[in-house]
């Protein structure tokens, strides 16, 4: 692999606190991806930022009474916020109004316009006339002609994932007022010749080597159908300008400036530096390993539109090398839904319980092979087994064993290893192993079942060796004291890319050094002895509790839809 690795996640729009959903669809998995590759000594730039643009936005601004761009201003602020509280270690979290991307987004129209790939064409558009105003494609609701749904946007099917005009859809009214009186109207814009890239596309979808199904197969769905000419201008006043004359009361397409935001935010990054260049982060031919993580219903704007603006810009940037999508996280089944209560939102959740709860639970149910269910049970029965009584009571066992037997220091030892300890040796340094392969390959529930198994495995030695049926003074238990603290020490380093507070927690308490934090590189043997006396034995709380069943009752109520919803309910840390 190339020595720098760029990590990019789907920006979340800016209309909005985002739902669990969301938070595992792409920014989660690219923080884990990214934080792990960090303790491996990798140089890791992680980039996000808030979508702002399109019409979403203008209409929340308008019903919070605000100015657009206060509104943006402050959905910024609080997404940065929620994102810090669960630990997302972006290097920049940008905002796709800013300048840089102003300028970029411009610029990469000029590059296209140059190379003959920009077309003015005189286009139908749904008129809302009760609204008095052009609908953009996403306000414009109606039948998908192709699955049927009912639901479909004017931009994209959910269903089907099919790109749609708002002229396609059947029986279509206005997402704004439920409105039927709508009307076709001649409107000008500008549209990019992805038709004449088709070839070039399909040419590098073709030359991806391990992409997940999921992505190969959207992507290769849409340029066997045919590749159609996209519109990338709107009639509206948020968002970039067009800089062409004869276009200055528009602006350009939401899905045309967002992904060129990735861009323009390692700019902003490298611009609040000093001495920080950017360009070569993007330069195709340089050293830099380009990984990006989405939903899949953003996979056909990253395989083929995003992909079309970079390829047909012909000024060798860079494009992905890898692509990682999620399939959906669902809700009893349902979605999240914001306006029926229903489902578990970011700002909520992280009131409830500390960070590393989420974070493990939806990594070890991340929707990856298939839509994944969030019910309030399995994510109780899941904290309970995995986060307490595996994890947590292995380093309660042995900390607390350790503090009663020996006092404040670690005990002094000099006896051989036995076969139990070998055994363990060869058991760890194998499941390490594909704990790091299924972290390289973006494989996060693999990676997580294997975690829980390093997890068992120090419970089972641990029993085996029974340092408490040994005398004070007998080397045997004092081997295992010893093997099990530096256990602890393990295990906090390999979970510090899902669970960084309680990793922190952990290595500060056994006061470890710079050194002692780093990954796992020599063999296991060496890594068990790091920590000898007179090292001071760790003072640890629980790490993790059960949840209250009253809680979990509580909870279901709260965010299940209920008419009889509660207003609050109380965290774990309140009871």
């Amino acid at each position: 692999m190339k020595k720098r690795v760029l990590v990019t996640s789907a920006l979340p729009y800016i209309n909005g606190v985002k739902h669990l959903g969301n938070l595992v669809g792409s920014m989660l998995p690219a923080d884990v991806y990214a934080r792990y590759l960090r303790s491996r000594g990798r140089d890791v730039l992680f980039i996000c930022a808030t979508d702002e643009h399109g019409t979403p936005a203008e209409l929340a601004a308008k019903d919070a009474g605000l100015e657009v761009a206060e509104f943006c201003r402050q959905q910024h602020k609080l997404q940065a916020e929620l994102a810090r509280r669960f630990r997302l270690s972006f290097d920049h979290f940008g905002r796709s109004s800013s300048a840089q991307n102003r300028e970029l987004t411009q610029y990469f129209f000029s590059k296209l316009e140059e190379h003959g790939l920009i077309e003015e064409r005189s286009t139908s558009q749904i008129y809302s006339i009760d609204d008095a105003r052009f609908l953009p494609d996403r306000y414009v609701i109606g039948t998908c002609p192709h699955c049927g749904y009912t639901a479909a946007r004017g931009d994209q099917c959910e269903s089907c994932t099919r790109l749609l005009n708002p002229t396609d859809l059947i029986a279509p009214r206005s997402a704004v007022s439920g409105s039927t009186r709508l009307e076709v109207r001649e409107s000008r814009h500008l549209f990019l010749l992805q038709s004449k890239l088709a070839d070039q596309l399909r040419a590098w979808i073709e030359s991806r080597v391990g992409w997940p199904p999921l992505v190969t197969s959207i992507a290769v769905k849409w340029l066997n159908e045919g590749l159609e000419d996209r519109g990338i201008t709107r009639d509206l006043k948020w968002g970039v300008p067009v800089n062409k004359p004869g276009f200055e009361d528009k602006v350009f397409y939401v899905w045309f400036d967002a992904p060129i935001e990735y861009i323009a935010a390692t700019k902003e990054w490298a611009d609040l530096q000093v001495g920080r260049e950017w360009r070569s982060w993007w330069s195709a031919t340089g050293d830099v390993h380009y990984v990006q993580f989405m939903a899949k219903d953003n996979v056909p704007f990253h395989t083929i539109m995003f992909p079309a603006t970079i390829i047909g810009a012909a000024d060798n940037w860079k494009l992905p090398d890898y692509i990682k999508a999620f399939n959906w996280l669902t809700y009893y089944g349902g979605k999240f839904s914001t306006s029926q209560h229903r489902g578990v939102f970011m700002s909520d959740a992280i009131d409830l319980l500390p960070a590393d709860y989420w974070r493990y639970w939806l990594l070890a149910n991340a929707p990856e092979a298939n839509d994944a269910d969030f019910t309030w049970d399995l994510f109780a029965t899941m904290v309970e087994a995995d986060l307490a009584a595996t994890f947590g009571n292995f380093v309660n066992r042995i900390t607390k064993f350790c503090a009663s037997r020996f006092g404040d220091f670690l005990p002094e030892e000099d006896g051989e290893d036995s076969d139990l300890e070998e055994r363990l040796y060869t058991e760890l340094g194998e499941k390490i192993a594909a704990y790091e392969g299924h972290l390289e390959s973006h494989s996060f529930r693999k990676a997580l079942r294997e975690l829980k198994e390093i997890w068992r495995a120090g419970n089972v030695y641990l029993t085996e060796a029974a340092p408490w049926k040994a005398k004070p003074e007998e080397n045997r238990g004092r081997v295992a004291v010893r093997i099990g603290i530096n256990l602890v020490r393990l295990y906090a380093v390999l979970a510090s890319p899902v669970m960084p507070d309680t990793s922190e927690l952990i290595l500060d308490a056994l006061d470890c050094s710079a050194e002692e934090r780093l990954w796992p590189e020599g063999p296991i043997k060496n890594e068990l002895s790091r920590l000898r006396s007179p090292r001071r034995t760790p003072h640890l709380d629980l790490l993790f509790r059960p949840i209250d069943p009253a809680l979990i009752e509580l909870w279901k109520v709260r965010f299940g839809g209920s008419e009889h919803g509660l207003a609050d309910a109380p965290s774990v840390s309140a009871l």
